[in-house]
């Protein structure tokens, strides 16, 4: 039982820390900034390749 509950609490964190990663990056790029390379790295997206798109 307890591995059970460790496993949906984990579960809850990593959402919430996916979700607030999520959240910084975009107010980053609506700010005109680059977003921090470690919430990139939390959302599966490589930090070297972000900085090489271009605005459109």
């Amino acid at each position: 039982m307890t591995m059970t509950n460790r496993r949906i609490l984990s579960a809850i964190g990593d959402l919430f820390t996916t979700f607030g990663s999520a959240v910084a990056a975009s107010r980053a790029v609506e700010a005109s900034r680059r977003p921090r390379a470690d919430d990139l790295r939390k959302l599966g997206m490589d930090p070297a390749v972000f900085n090489r798109i271009g605005r459109f």
